[in-house]
């Protein structure tokens, strides 16, 4: 069967990286996926949707998180995007606040010299897979004097932290997100991703992910995802936004 030409892109596009990013912290990962593969597909009136804006007492908060956000330019780009009826300044009656953070220190230092919105986005170094992320998540969190962050993203990290850390890595990442927030809006790799991934290691001739050969978690990882999120951590699918570019499902869960 002929490959789709959102997988060939994705999959030609990745192998130019350097070094093939063993943790998905490509250098310009937004050159061959921009923001916009995925911002056509969210509506800019989302944060209304789910109660965070117009119902909101003007002296609210709104908090948004960007899990594995990379340089941060789709964080930018989605905070420009949900906001873009309304005015940008930091009196602005409706005040959203972004948090995005990766692993990779110095693509977190492009993106906080490119943010241009300093007073509402802020770019931190944490990795998501250690106990202490909760608890500085949580310290965010609560100055804003909020349990939770309304809105969290996460785009295409999922499978790195499977392929690195293992099934039971994949499942805590899950249930610390919905942990997390009141709505979740997540982007699953598919299992074919996972074999391009590894493949792309051995081209350039390194060991293979620690766990890729004993994963039980394999074939539809968004469905394994979604039974996770509603069976053990009391979320509910309550909107798919359709398929990328990749063929890759953007689902938005809800905390019961």
């Amino acid at each position: 069967m002929a490959v789709p030409a959102g997988h060939a892109g994705e999959e030609s596009s990745e192998s130019m990286d350097p070094g093939a990013a063993l943790h998905g912290n490509f250098i310009n990962y937004y050159t061959f996926n921009p923001p916009e593969n995925r911002l056509s597909l969210i509506p800019a009136s989302l944060l209304e949707q789910l109660g965070c804006s117009s119902a909101r007492r003007e002296s609210e908060t709104v908090l948004m998180l960007d899990v594995g956000c990379n340089s941060g330019d789709l964080s930018i780009a989605l905070y420009k995007h949900l906001l873009q009826e309304q005015p940008l300044e930091t009196d602005s009656p409706r005040s959203v606040h972004l948090l995005g953070f990766d692993l990779d220190q110095d693509l977190i230092l492009r993106a906080q010299n490119c943010n241009p919105f300093p007073q509402n986005i802020q770019f931190i170094p944490l990795d998501i897979t250690q106990e202490s992320s909760h608890t500085e998540l949580t310290s965010y969190v609560e100055r804003f004097g909020c349990s939770r962050f309304h809105l969290c993203t996460c785009f295409a990290v999922t499978m790195w932290v499977h392929l690195n850390h293992g099934d039971a890595a994949f499942l805590a990442l899950l249930s610390r997100l919905a942990s997390l927030c009141e709505y979740l809006l997540l982007e699953v790799q598919p299992w074919r991703c996972y074999r391009s991934a590894a493949r792309r290691l051995r081209k350039l001739g390194r060991s293979d992910f620690d766990h890729f050969k004993t994963l039980a978690i394999r074939g539809d990882i968004a469905a394994h995802a979604k039974e996770h999120l509603e069976k053990q951590c009391s979320m509910e699918l309550t909107q798919s936004f359709g398929n990328t570019l990749w063929d890759r499902s953007l689902l938005l869960f809800k905390r019961r």
